[in-house]
């Protein structure tokens, strides 16, 4: 078998065809997506792990699974080929004054509605430069200028001056702290206590940083979390199923509310409360028998029993 040196085991070629098997899950699988015979991507990957004298991935079970050696790898190479095109483009601005290409890293607290406006606007001036919108969120946004991986950022949440690049206040943004108002907090009187606040779930938005832990804001210590990708991903996941259900005939409305014409498989009883009720929810509470207790006690009884 040739030897590959290191440097040309991490080409970006070599690169792409990992993160295709990564992807894929299979070696046969990514080799009919890039068009290889499955000998021939299996024979570049071993070419490839003895070239760094790791192995890649592990081949003990059916799909081919990444060891943690191949996820850094795949982790620190995604960046890498993201600074590779953005050298690219700053090559080709000097050369004709113009960007090929934008990179903006929206972060989630900017109204979408106001950067299509944006981008609007951009497109009358009649640039011959296209724009990639990027989402990110908190400490995300800032790292994707930072790394090359975005040439503009919106929405930067920093009151402290960042080396090297050039910044601008868009505004001040406030936050309020809000419930349903089906909440138990929603019916709290007086001012509410950390103690009030801890006892039940936050939902909070997941940092989209590649590197460390990210950051949290008005979290409290011992306080119960459920990270989403994005708030109005999870509203609008919610939402989608329920209209889908509603259009199959499988969820039909009764009165002010829902019956289930037929049985439907859900992953968890709060994602059938949820969609039914169109908010989260607890669904070992939330559901109930004809005598009024709750899935949860049922559930115990059971166990008991």
């Amino acid at each position: 078998m040739a030897q590959l040196d290191t440097r040309s085991a991490l080409s970006p070629d070599n690169l792409a065809l990992l993160m295709a098997v990564a992807q894929c899950g299979s070696m046969a699988g990514a080799a009919r997506q890039m068009g290889l015979v499955p000998s021939a991507l299996t024979y570049r990957v071993r070419q490839i792990e003895d070239a760094l004298d790791v192995l890649l991935f592990d081949r003990g079970s059916r799909r081919a699974v990444l060891t943690p050696a191949g996820a850094e790898l795949l982790r620190s190479g995604a960046q890498w080929l993201d600074q590779i095109d953005a050298l690219a483009q700053r090559v080709k601005r000097v050369a004709t004054g113009w960007e090929a290409q934008l990179t903006v890293a929206v972060d989630a607290v900017m109204a979408p509605s106001a950067v299509l406006d944006l981008c609007q606007d951009f497109y009358a001036t009649g640039a011959p430069t296209r724009l990639r919108w990027r989402a990110e969120t908190l400490s995300g946004t800032l790292e994707a200028l930072q790394s090359g991986a975005a040439d503009l950022a919106l929405g930067v949440a920093t009151d402290a001056a960042v080396v090297d690049i050039q910044t601008a206040p868009l505004g001040t943004l406030r936050m309020v702290f809000a419930v349903a108002p089906h909440h138990p907090l929603a019916q709290h009187s007086g001012p509410l206590q950390d103690a009030d606040v801890r006892a039940h779930r936050a939902v909070a938005v997941a940092d989209s940083t590649q590197r460390g832990r990210g950051v949290t804001h008005n979290l409290l210590l011992g306080q119960d979390v459920l990270t989403v990708p994005s708030m109005q991903q999870h509203v609008r996941g919610m939402f989608d199923l329920r209209q889908e259900l509603i259009g199959n005939g499988v969820l039909v409305t009764e009165g002010a509310g829902y019956r289930f014409s037929q049985d439907y498989v859900f992953t968890s009883p709060s994602t059938a409360a949820a969609v039914v009720l169109g908010r989260s929810a607890n669904g070992r509470i939330e559901w109930k028998d004809g005598q009024g207790r709750t899935l949860k006690e049922l559930q115990a009884q059971e166990a008991v029993g």
